[in-house]
């Protein structure tokens, strides 16, 4: 599933190539995505230029004259750059055909992605009002998380992974970070420090920073812009690394569930 960094990954690789210019059409061969790509889409895109392009949490942001358009990738979608004259291959749902050589292809075989339009400020959709911070600006730190723990049972990971609480903290980033700052996931909220919170903000920053950086995670489908991978998959220490031994004590990685979703960790290093 593509998170924070792959769908950040995203912007950058496809920013320059839209960004500034007008869309001459739209290609929809699919409309039922997660929710049914509104009908007039068409209409309302068409000969707008993108102004500029942003990320919100994990919603790609176009912004134009007339609205904004809202894609997010679901579970297995991508934005991809590709020539004009290439034909489309099945689950190539919709084709943003730009006054250039390229055009911007969504592709998403599971079809939990969604492309939206609204011409109103895309921050009060309701599907964005409502979401917390982004965890690489400084309003994410460690007394706001710490505040944010005071009368709640929960454990660490689903904190953490609680889009109301912080965006883009995916199962994957959320397993690494925690490792990084040696925070048990079982660990209940209010029994976290707050200087132990001030090491997992830093964690998860220095986390998906890198990721940012290295373009993504590719654990199945995510792939680039370009259909290039992500490679920060060499850089995991816990996940997907059951019975593996640990980077820093060898001893085995645990695997259990929370939350239907599966935890990586180090019974040893993580207290």
């Amino acid at each position: 599933m593509p998170e924070l960094p792959e769908v950040e990954t995203t912007k950058k690789g496809i920013s320059s190539h839209v960004v500034g210019k007008r869309v001459n059409d739209i290609i929809i061969r699919e409309r039922k995505l997660r929710w049914l790509i509104p009908l007039n889409l068409k209409k309302s895109l068409k000969n707008q230029y993108i102004k500029k392009l942003t990320r919100r949490a994990k919603y790609l942001l176009f912004h134009t004259d007339n609205g904004c358009l809202i894609i997010h990738l679901g579970m297995s979608g991508s934005l991809r750059l590709v020539k004009k004259d290439r034909p489309h291959v099945k689950h190539d749902h919709v084709d943003f055909i730009f006054e250039s050589k390229y055009l911007l292809r969504f592709h998403d075989p599971r079809k939990f992605g969604s492309i939206l339009w609204t011409n109103k400020n895309p921050n009060l959709h309701r599907l964005i009002a409502h979401l917390g911070p982004e965890p690489l600006e400084d309003e994410f730190n460690a007394d706001y998380l710490y505040a944010k723990s005071k009368n709640r049972s929960v454990s660490i990971k689903a904190f953490i992974m609680n889009s109301y609480i912080v965006v883009g903290v995916g199962n994957i980033y959320a397993n690494e970070a925690l490792f990084l700052s040696g925070i048990n996931p079982k660990c209940k909220v209010n029994r976290i420090s707050r200087m132990r919170y001030e090491k997992l903000v830093t964690s998860i920053k220095t986390i998906l920073s890198k990721a940012i950086d290295m373009g993504g995670t590719t654990l199945r489908d995510f792939v680039n812009s370009d259909g290039v991978p992500g490679y920060f998959t060499n850089e995991l220490k816990v996940y997907n690394y059951a019975g593996k031994p640990c980077p820093q004590c060898k001893n085995k990685i645990r695997v259990i569930k929370q939350n239907q979703r599966s935890t990586f960790y180090c019974t040893s290093c993580q207290t």
